[in-house]
């Protein structure tokens, strides 16, 4: 199943070819456990890549998702093999240092086992190193979440340069939802998640990390390049199942992805022969509106520390309402002339939003 499934991913890139004119200039390798991936399947999806870049060119970011467990098993060799592909960031998903809760999560790691994970990043000579966390969990008090904060700040070798931190959510006919329709598990209050959130930003701020995004922190200059990309509204291509893209040609700005069933992929891109025309079949896309284009530049704009400039959010928002927010310190105004959403109401931002627009 890797050596199809690599083989399509490498066909898929190389199909696809003339999105890539002019780039990308980040290579995020993500959206599941790439980390059950041996090295030569990683190396087959970074050359694939890069073949099609312009010839020498570096990546300005190039980062791997990975799970503690498989850093452990690996080891050394495993982390010096990425480096060696040009990997200069890794995505480390921890969620918690209570055993309890990540028990509770069946992660396949436990707190001992992701501090022996980050110690083998130090010691392979990882320089940027981001790290997940979930919050809003209504077994875990301020007791628990400080603890947490206590580890991984006081990890061996350092900080993390980054922290994601999440609050907890129930997607629709997930194991989590059907526990909450049956009354087996009680969702954190709003009360609770609020308290979490300002504990995490009060915690990290005195680190010295900056709050970039309402879920991002890094330590200044670690911020994430192709993360930042989203949040910008720039282009993007996804490559393999499931993987979105955002394209802008002709005018028309594009959001395409491909079906998520590794089958089907491996059947579409199985060869290069072909590939073109069985690929129509299985990609989707929707030509965006002028009016979903505002409200996805504002949304996403309002969720960094820079927000807007205060011309385009008028342009495409309500104005009485901003300037009500801008009286009630939902909103504030920056020196530049932007516009943005305090840290102290990130918590709410969904909300300030939909008043906006």
């Amino acid at each position: 199943m890797m050596e199809s499934f690599a083989a399509a991913l490498a066909n898929e890139v190389l199909v696809r070819k003339e999105e890539q004119a002019g780039g990308p200039d980040t290579l995020y390798i993500g959206g599941g456990t790439p980390s059950v991936l041996p090295l030569d399947v990683i190396s087959r999806i970074v050359e694939a890549v890069s073949a099609v870049r312009q010839a020498g060119k570096p990546f300005d970011e190039c980062t791997v998702e990975v799970n503690p467990d498989d850093l452990v098993s690996g080891g050394r060799r495993y982390i010096e093999g990425l480096l060696s592909l040009g990997v200069d960031r890794i995505s480390m998903g921890v969620q918690s240092f209570d055993d309890g809760i990540l028990k509770w999560m069946n992660r396949r790691h436990d707190s001992a086992e992701a501090v022996r994970a980050y110690r083998i990043l130090r010691q392979s000579g990882v320089e940027n190193v981001s790290l997940d966390l979930i919050f809003g969990l209504s077994q875990m008090d301020d007791r628990i979440w400080n603890e947490t904060l206590d580890r991984i700040l006081d990890l061996p070798g350092g900080p993390p340069e980054h922290i994601s931190a999440y609050q907890l959510s129930v997607e629709e006919n997930s194991a989590l939802d059907r526990l909450v329709v049956s009354g087996r598990y009680r969702e954190a209050s709003d009360d609770i998640c609020c308290r979490q959130y300002e504990i995490l930003c009060e915690r990290l701020a005195d680190a010295g990390y900056h709050h970039y995004e309402v879920s991002n922190f890094a330590r200044p200059g670690y911020e994430a390049v192709h993360n930042s990309a989203y949040w910008d509204g720039s282009p993007y291509i996804g490559f393999g199942p499931g993987a979105h893209s955002y394209t802008i040609a002709d005018g028309l700005h594009v959001r395409s992805w491909n079906r998520p069933s590794v089958k089907e992929y491996t059947g579409v891109f199985g060869s290069v022969s072909g590939a073109y025309d069985r690929m129509s079949g299985f990609r989707e896309r929707e030509v965006l509106t002028g009016d979903q284009l505002a409200l996805e530049r504002i949304m996403l704009a309002l969720r960094t520390d820079r927000g807007l400039p205060e011309d385009e959010l008028r342009a495409d928002g309500d104005s009485a309402a901003i300037d009500g927010m801008l009286a009630a310190g939902d909103l504030e105004r920056l020196a530049d002339g932007r516009i943005r959403i305090p840290e102290s109401r990130f918590f709410i931002s969904d909300s300030i939003v939909a008043r906006i627009v």
